[in-house]
């Protein structure tokens, strides 16, 4: 069964998690509020993995495939409403992470997938990038890591542990979070416990 065009991932969805992490007590070192913040992260994934295994299942079109991505970035990267500045901040991190899984779905489905180099090779040359400060390549090399993970490569996590903290290292952790999705595109219950 498929999902219909523009229930894949809703407002009322990611405001519910919004909601959710505006009401506890948040504390990016306490475990149950880093599962929190992954959950918020990963639920978008699974939707994102939803629409790629949709396209190309032959559900939907190209066309449909990069207006369902659109609608769902623009709910997960739009303005967020909460007073508490830490909150804003996790919660930014959480969407820093996820711009490159947009990006690289909707480089995936328009231009296929990147073959100069492996995952590994991409997700280097974009920690190289970011050290010389060019964000725009940096971003471009893990879109491309991100084309060939939902091509079925894999993304090893020792990769990802030896990047300095910085965007590079956030967008990985939101390639982590779409290949996880892409593997187990179970849905995160949003009042699990």
């Amino acid at each position: 069964m498929s999902t219909p065009p523009g229930e894949y991932y809703t407002d009322e969805r990611w405001q519910n998690w919004i909601d959710r992490i505006d009401e506890e007590d948040v504390d990016p070192e306490d475990e149950d509020s880093a599962r929190l913040l992954l959950n918020l992260q990963d639920d978008t994934a699974i939707a994102v993995a939803k629409i790629l295994t949709d396209y190309e299942d032959g559900t939907i079109d190209e066309e449909t495939t990069l207006g369902e991505l659109a609608g769902v970035r623009e709910v997960v990267l739009s303005e967020i409403n909460i007073d508490d500045e830490e909150k804003l901040m996790l919660i930014d991190g959480v969407q820093t992470s996820l711009v490159c899984v947009f990006y690289a779905a909707e480089e995936y489905v328009a231009e296929g997938v990147a073959d100069d180099a492996s995952v590994a090779e991409y997700v280097e040359a974009a920690a190289d990038a970011e050290a010389e400060e060019d964000l725009d390549a940096a971003l471009g090399y893990c879109v491309q890591a991100g084309t060939r993970i939902i091509d079925g490569d894999e993304l090893a996590i020792d990769v990802a542990e030896d990047i300095e903290y910085g965007l590079v290292s956030e967008w990985v952790n939101g390639l982590d979070s779409l290949q996880t999705a892409l593997s187990d595109p179970e849905v995160v219950e949003e009042d699990d416990e």
